[in-house]
Protein backbone atom coordinates (compact mmCIF):
# COMPACT_ATOMS: atom_id res chain seq x y z
CA UNK A 1 0.00 0.00 0.00
CA UNK A 2 1.42 3.60 -0.97
CA UNK A 3 1.60 5.82 2.13
CA UNK A 4 3.14 8.73 0.48
CA UNK A 5 2.51 10.29 -3.04
CA UNK A 6 4.89 13.10 -3.93
CA UNK A 7 3.94 15.51 -6.84
CA UNK A 8 6.59 18.09 -9.02
CA UNK A 9 4.58 21.69 -9.23
CA UNK A 10 6.05 23.05 -12.62
CA UNK A 11 4.32 20.76 -15.69
CA UNK A 12 2.73 18.57 -13.59
CA UNK A 13 0.33 20.24 -10.78
CA UNK A 14 0.30 23.98 -12.99
CA UNK A 15 1.42 25.55 -15.72
CA UNK A 16 2.71 29.30 -14.45
CA UNK A 17 2.94 31.24 -18.11
CA UNK A 18 6.64 31.27 -17.24
CA UNK A 19 6.51 33.43 -14.12
CA UNK A 20 9.25 31.75 -12.38
CA UNK A 21 11.52 32.11 -15.49
CA UNK A 22 10.74 35.76 -15.98
CA UNK A 23 11.21 36.28 -11.86
CA UNK A 24 14.71 34.73 -12.30
CA UNK A 25 15.35 37.05 -15.04
CA UNK A 26 13.99 40.50 -12.98
CA UNK A 27 16.02 39.74 -10.59
CA UNK A 28 19.19 39.07 -12.45
CA UNK A 29 18.90 42.47 -13.96
CA UNK A 30 17.80 44.85 -11.53
CA UNK A 31 20.02 43.14 -8.96
CA UNK A 32 23.09 41.88 -10.44
CA UNK A 33 22.81 43.84 -13.87
CA UNK A 34 23.24 40.55 -15.89
CA UNK A 35 20.69 40.95 -18.66
CA UNK A 36 21.52 37.98 -21.03
CA UNK A 37 22.17 34.11 -20.69
CA UNK A 38 18.75 33.00 -19.15
CA UNK A 39 17.73 32.15 -22.89
CA UNK A 40 20.12 29.78 -22.67
CA UNK A 41 19.18 27.57 -19.77
CA UNK A 42 16.99 24.39 -19.62
CA UNK A 43 14.74 24.89 -16.12
CA UNK A 44 12.17 21.51 -16.66
CA UNK A 45 13.38 19.73 -13.72
CA UNK A 46 16.54 21.39 -12.18
CA UNK A 47 16.96 22.88 -8.98
CA UNK A 48 16.43 26.61 -7.97
CA UNK A 49 19.52 26.38 -6.59
CA UNK A 50 21.84 24.78 -9.07
CA UNK A 51 19.99 27.31 -11.78
CA UNK A 52 21.33 30.54 -10.05
CA UNK A 53 24.63 29.04 -9.59
CA UNK A 54 24.71 27.99 -13.37
CA UNK A 55 23.81 31.84 -14.36
CA UNK A 56 26.27 33.23 -11.46
CA UNK A 57 29.11 31.06 -13.29
CA UNK A 58 27.82 32.44 -16.40
CA UNK A 59 28.30 36.19 -15.57
CA UNK A 60 30.85 35.45 -13.37
CA UNK A 61 29.33 36.32 -9.72
CA UNK A 62 30.40 34.99 -7.22
CA UNK A 63 28.26 32.28 -6.07
CA UNK A 64 28.48 33.32 -2.27
CA UNK A 65 25.43 32.45 0.40
CA UNK A 66 24.98 36.19 0.66
CA UNK A 67 24.39 36.92 -3.16
CA UNK A 68 22.24 33.73 -3.41
CA UNK A 69 19.93 35.36 -0.59
CA UNK A 70 20.06 38.47 -2.21
CA UNK A 71 19.31 36.86 -5.32
CA UNK A 72 16.14 34.36 -3.72
CA UNK A 73 15.08 37.31 -1.23
CA UNK A 74 13.90 39.34 -4.75
CA UNK A 75 12.86 36.43 -6.81
CA UNK A 76 9.83 35.68 -4.24
CA UNK A 77 9.09 38.96 -4.71
CA UNK A 78 8.52 39.18 -8.19
CA UNK A 79 7.51 35.85 -8.36
CA UNK A 80 4.14 36.87 -6.52
CA UNK A 81 3.73 39.93 -8.41
CA UNK A 82 4.38 38.13 -12.28
CA UNK A 83 2.39 35.22 -11.15
CA UNK A 84 -0.58 37.74 -10.46
CA UNK A 85 -0.36 38.83 -14.06
CA UNK A 86 0.42 35.64 -15.87
CA UNK A 87 -1.58 33.32 -17.93
CA UNK A 88 -1.45 30.58 -15.24
CA UNK A 89 -3.55 26.77 -15.60
CA UNK A 90 -3.73 24.16 -13.16
CA UNK A 91 -2.77 20.93 -14.97
CA UNK A 92 -5.67 18.59 -16.63
CA UNK A 93 -7.16 16.32 -13.84
CA UNK A 94 -4.89 17.58 -11.00
CA UNK A 95 -7.59 18.69 -8.54
CA UNK A 96 -9.91 15.88 -9.49
CA UNK A 97 -6.62 13.36 -8.44
CA UNK A 98 -5.81 14.58 -5.38
CA UNK A 99 -9.66 15.07 -4.03
CA UNK A 100 -9.71 11.41 -5.09
CA UNK A 101 -6.74 10.50 -3.26
CA UNK A 102 -7.78 12.55 -0.40
CA UNK A 103 -11.10 10.56 -0.38
CA UNK A 104 -9.94 6.64 -0.11
CA UNK A 105 -10.64 4.74 2.72
CA UNK A 106 -6.74 4.71 4.03
CA UNK A 107 -5.31 8.40 2.18
CA UNK A 108 -2.02 8.49 1.57
CA UNK A 109 0.14 11.22 2.99
CA UNK A 110 0.26 14.13 0.10
CA UNK A 111 3.27 15.67 -0.76
CA UNK A 112 5.92 18.08 -2.66
CA UNK A 113 8.92 17.00 -4.74
CA UNK A 114 10.22 20.01 -6.42
CA UNK A 115 13.11 22.03 -7.80
CA UNK A 116 11.78 25.40 -5.97
CA UNK A 117 12.58 26.69 -2.93
CA UNK A 118 9.79 26.50 -0.39
CA UNK A 119 8.20 30.20 -0.36
CA UNK A 120 8.36 29.58 -3.84
CA UNK A 121 6.38 26.66 -4.69
CA UNK A 122 4.24 27.82 -1.94
CA UNK A 123 3.87 31.32 -3.98
CA UNK A 124 2.85 29.09 -6.85
CA UNK A 125 0.15 26.63 -5.37
CA UNK A 126 -1.40 29.46 -3.52
CA UNK A 127 -2.21 31.09 -6.35
CA UNK A 128 -4.02 28.14 -8.08
CA UNK A 129 -5.66 27.26 -3.72
CA UNK A 130 -3.79 23.65 -3.92
CA UNK A 131 -0.91 24.87 -1.40
CA UNK A 132 -3.30 23.68 1.39
CA UNK A 133 -3.39 19.80 0.14
CA UNK A 134 0.48 19.17 0.81
CA UNK A 135 1.50 18.12 4.39
CA UNK A 136 4.80 17.67 3.67
CA UNK A 137 7.63 17.87 1.03
CA UNK A 138 11.14 18.04 -0.34
CA UNK A 139 12.28 21.80 -1.57
CA UNK A 140 15.60 23.28 -3.33
CA UNK A 141 16.02 25.06 0.24
CA UNK A 142 16.96 20.87 1.46
CA UNK A 143 19.54 20.52 -1.43
CA UNK A 144 20.96 21.65 -4.70
CA UNK A 145 20.55 17.75 -5.98
CA UNK A 146 17.21 16.76 -7.14
CA UNK A 147 18.18 13.09 -5.28
CA UNK A 148 18.68 14.17 -2.18
CA UNK A 149 15.99 16.57 -2.26
CA UNK A 150 13.70 13.21 -2.77
CA UNK A 151 15.62 11.66 0.34
CA UNK A 152 14.46 14.64 2.14
CA UNK A 153 10.85 14.23 1.00
CA UNK A 154 11.11 10.46 2.41
CA UNK A 155 12.61 10.98 5.47
CA UNK A 156 10.21 14.06 6.09
CA UNK A 157 7.39 12.19 5.28
CA UNK A 158 8.44 9.34 7.53
CA UNK A 159 8.46 11.73 10.41
CA UNK A 160 4.73 13.14 9.65
CA UNK A 161 3.50 9.31 9.29
CA UNK A 162 5.90 8.00 12.59
CA UNK A 163 7.83 5.44 10.96
CA UNK A 164 10.40 4.44 8.03
CA UNK A 165 8.82 4.48 4.32
CA UNK A 166 10.03 1.99 2.43
CA UNK A 167 10.58 2.94 -1.40
CA UNK A 168 7.49 0.79 -2.46
CA UNK A 169 5.55 2.67 -0.08
CA UNK A 170 5.95 6.20 -2.18
CA UNK A 171 4.89 7.35 -5.27
CA UNK A 172 6.53 10.38 -7.48
CA UNK A 173 4.79 11.97 -9.63
CA UNK A 174 6.38 14.03 -12.76
CA UNK A 175 7.01 15.46 -15.82
CA UNK A 176 10.68 15.30 -16.69
CA UNK A 177 13.15 12.28 -16.59
CA UNK A 178 14.70 13.40 -14.13
CA UNK A 179 11.25 13.15 -11.85
CA UNK A 180 11.51 9.42 -12.76
CA UNK A 181 15.37 9.53 -11.94
CA UNK A 182 14.98 11.06 -8.25
CA UNK A 183 11.97 8.98 -7.40
CA UNK A 184 14.20 5.83 -8.46
CA UNK A 185 16.84 7.18 -5.89
CA UNK A 186 14.54 6.62 -3.29
CA UNK A 187 13.32 3.34 -4.75
CA UNK A 188 9.80 4.73 -5.19
CA UNK A 189 7.37 4.08 -7.63
CA UNK A 190 7.18 6.68 -10.59
CA UNK A 191 4.16 8.31 -12.37
CA UNK A 192 5.80 10.35 -15.43
CA UNK A 193 3.13 12.78 -16.94
CA UNK A 194 3.39 14.35 -20.68
CA UNK A 195 2.01 17.66 -19.13
CA UNK A 196 5.57 19.74 -19.15
CA UNK A 197 8.77 19.09 -19.72
CA UNK A 198 9.26 16.20 -21.74
CA UNK A 199 6.88 14.15 -24.37
CA UNK A 200 5.18 10.91 -23.93
CA UNK A 201 7.94 8.98 -25.77
CA UNK A 202 10.53 10.70 -23.56
CA UNK A 203 9.03 9.97 -20.46
CA UNK A 204 8.81 6.13 -21.86
CA UNK A 205 12.42 5.75 -22.79
CA UNK A 206 12.80 5.61 -18.79
CA UNK A 207 10.73 3.34 -17.98
CA UNK A 208 8.21 5.12 -15.15
CA UNK A 209 5.80 2.58 -13.31
CA UNK A 210 3.02 4.55 -15.74
CA UNK A 211 3.58 7.16 -18.18
CA UNK A 212 0.56 9.36 -19.09
CA UNK A 213 -0.70 12.29 -21.24
CA UNK A 214 -2.14 13.71 -18.20
CA UNK A 215 -3.58 13.02 -14.87
CA UNK A 216 -6.70 12.43 -16.47
CA UNK A 217 -6.03 8.67 -17.83
CA UNK A 218 -5.48 7.33 -14.08
CA UNK A 219 -7.51 6.41 -11.25
CA UNK A 220 -6.17 7.24 -7.81
CA UNK A 221 -7.03 3.22 -6.77
CA UNK A 222 -4.32 2.52 -9.63
CA UNK A 223 -1.55 4.51 -7.89
CA UNK A 224 -1.85 3.46 -4.69
CA UNK A 225 -2.83 -0.13 -4.66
Amino acid sequence: MVRLVLFDIDGTLVHTGGAGIKAFAKVFATEFGAHDGIERMKFAGRTDVSLVREFFNLHRIPATSENFERFFDRYVHWLHHILADSESAECPGVRSLITDLEAMPEPPLLGLLTGNIRLGAEIKLRHFGLWDHFETGGFADDDEDRDKIALAAKQRGGRVLKRELKGEEIVVIGDTPLDIRCGRAIGAKVLAVATGGARYHELEAHKPDWVVEDLRELEAAEIIS
